[in-house]
């Protein structure tokens, strides 16, 4: 009986295993349903940010999504940062988070050798050698990054994952190349124009408006780079060296859209050219949220 009893047990164990696997399942699905309809909602080049179309749930089935509109200009292109060979502001970026200047520029000239189309090292660069000599003989790939995953393939890339474990909220390979003003939030203001943070937040608020809220009517833009660097009081010269890293206006756009089902969640991330005319999908990433 005692045996008889045990297996009784663990077959019903299995049956809700089972069960508990097939409904997390069909949430699952539900849930990337749910997200793909906040990404068309969000697609639409008539839909704001602002919209409260973004935002909907079905309490009877326990089905929502919540969907954002970003601009992917927000963040660096870290490809065409490495292919103007900009190690300045690179450099920068890194010491503000806290590496060591040597190790940040060995990092630099790392991702720079990492991307051009030759063999030659940058003066603290590794090259074919280099890679040859760690069991790696393809490395490195010689061609911009397919993904901001593949950075991590670089030598020294630890160093930086150490000083700051969210870098990749700084950066992007989707963007026409420059940062956009009127999106970024004010440290990546700052580094790109070599300005305090304090100068980066007058642009920042000079764009909220009086209200200092995003997206709402009294927005501001600039009509063009130098009126946003003028505001800041950068001269002429400094404006030439910053103005390769700025942009008023780009139309790569990111949409994140969660979709639950139950206490199940997933979200769908699209990257697109544009949203007006005939979008172009530049990548499309799923994931599942805890």
């Amino acid at each position: 009986m005692a045996v008889l009893s045990l297996a009784v047990f663990a077959a019903v164990r299995v049956v809700y295993h089972d069960a508990d696997a097939s409904v997390s399942q069909i949430h699952g699905f539900d849930a990337m349903l749910a997200a793909e309809r906040g990404v068309s909602v969000a697609v639409n080049p008539a839909t704001k940010r602002t919209e409260p179309l973004l935002s909907w749930s079905d309490a009877a089935q326990g089905i929502s999504y919540r969907a954002r509109i970003e601009s992917e200009a927000s963040r660096f292109n870290i490809n065409v940062i490495l292919m103007r060979k900009d190690k300045q502001l690179l450099t920068n970026i890194f010491t503000d988070w806290g590496m060591e200047l040597l190790d940040a520029q060995m990092l630099v000239d790392n991702l720079i050798d990492w991307v051009d189309p030759g063999d030659l090292t940058e003066l603290n660069g590794a090259e074919i050698d280099w890679y040859d000599g760690q069991g790696r003989p393809n490395h490195p790939f010689n061609r911009p990054f397919y993904s901001l995953d593949e950075m991590r393939l670089v030598k020294d890339m630890d160093f930086l994952e150490e000083v700051n474990p969210r870098w990749e909220d700084w950066f992007t390979i989707w963007s026409n190349g420059k940062l956009d003003i009127h999106e970024a939030k004010a440290e990546l203001i700052a580094a790109a124009a070599e300005v305090s943070i304090d100068d980066a937040r007058n642009i920042v608020e000079y764009v909220l408006g009086p209200d200092r809220e995003k997206d709402t009517e009294d927005d501001q833009r600039f009509q063009n780079l130098t009126e946003a660097l003028s505001l800041i009081g950068l001269s002429e010269l400094q404006q030439q060296i910053v103005t390769p890293r700025l942009t008023v206006k780009d139309t790569t756009t990111r949409i994140i859209s969660d979709g639950r089902a139950g206490s199940v969640k997933r979200r769908l991330t699209l990257i697109l050219k544009s949203r007006v005319g005939q979008p172009v999908i530049l990548d499309r990433k799923e994931e599942i949220l805890p």
